[in-house]
């Protein structure tokens, strides 16, 4: 799941919701962490979340819709294309407007501005640009950010070409997504969280 997925999933807690951020930007073990408690309480749920999403069999059936070679960024793909999916509909989970929600957790990045490692400072100046992670409802900004991945990433990929592909199957990729997030939802409520170090980026 992606960063809209993330702050939505850690509920009301502020200090859940920006570990959950910080999860893509702080790696290895965290037994000394120098980060409140609680933050670190919501990276080990961010890192619990990817954990059980990249097992959970109906994501599986999900990443067996995409084509060659597509399937091969499977995982990236469907991080993105679900927070999409969220966002179109966040009325639907969600009883805060996706914008408020939105503005609320952009300025939660602000306030603990201090906290933030460089790399999540720069997002957040992506994020105010962009207005996500709101935006990600729009599927012009979801493939301008397919295209930025696409650019970061060390060897070539399919990434930049890869909306298209998903709005093909949206369908299928939908009925998977509904299936599978109020599980994802019920485990984020209490999850088992060992302090196991994050996935290195790509």
């Amino acid at each position: 799941m992606n960063h809209l997925a993330h702050a939505w999933l850690a509920g009301d807690d502020d200090d859940l919701r920006l570990g959950g951020m910080l999860g893509d930007f702080v790696h290895g073990r965290l037994e000394h962490s120098e980060l409140p408690p609680r933050v670190v309480e919501g990276i080990r749920l961010h890192r619990a979340i990817d954990t059980f999403t990249d097992a959970h069999p109906e994501v599986l059936a999900a990443k067996a819709v995409l084509p060659s070679p597509y399937r091969r960024y499977a995982g990236i793909l469907l991080d993105m294309w679900f927070d999409h999916c969220l966002a179109r509909d966040f009325s639907r989970w969600s009883p805060q407007p996706l914008g408020e929600f939105s503005d609320e957790l952009r300025a939660l990045l602000h306030r603990r501005d201090a906290l933030l490692p460089p790399a999540l400072r720069r997002f957040r100046d992506y994020m105010d640009h962009h207005h996500l992670p709101a935006g990600y409802a729009d599927p012009a900004i979801l493939g301008h950010a397919l295209n930025g991945i696409s650019q970061r990433l060390r060897h070539a990929n399919p990434l930049a070409t890869a909306l298209p592909v998903l709005q093909q199957h949206d369908a299928q990729l939908q009925m998977r997504f509904e299936a599978f997030l109020p599980q994802l939802r019920s485990f984020a409520k209490t999850p088992s969280t060992p302090d196991t170090p994050a996935p290195q980026p790509l």
